[in-house]
């Protein structure tokens, strides 16, 4: 009898260093596999800050171009303003504007 209890203590105590072995490698394995996923959230924050900076200067350079257009749409309407208060002045307008 105390033979038989002997034999099932060692095994359940195999069972047991057995599950522990599993239990330590099932942690080791979901440790790498978080050490992993954190690299890759790291590179997609270096990523995000990239494009943040990329989005910045891309509007940056937006608002320079639209004032520029800006500014050109302004001195072609005052060029334009000139020429027909000269067409006015000198009575081309009509002529100018195809009503003779």
């Amino acid at each position: 009898m105390a033979r038989k209890a002997a034999t099932e203590s060692k095994m359940s105590s195999d069972e047991v260093a057995r599950a522990v072995a599993e239990a330590e490698a099932r942690e080791e394995r979901l440790r790498r596999e978080l050490e992993a996923a954190l690299a890759r959230v790291a590179v997609a924050e270096e990523a995000e800050e990239r494009l943040c900076v990329q989005l910045g200067e891309l509007e940056a350079e937006a608002m320079a171009q639209a004032v520029e257009y800006q500014q050109h749409v302004r001195e072609l309407s005052e060029r334009l303003a000139f020429m027909d208060g000269v067409l006015r002045s000198s009575g081309l307008h009509a002529v100018a504007a195809g009503m003779d």
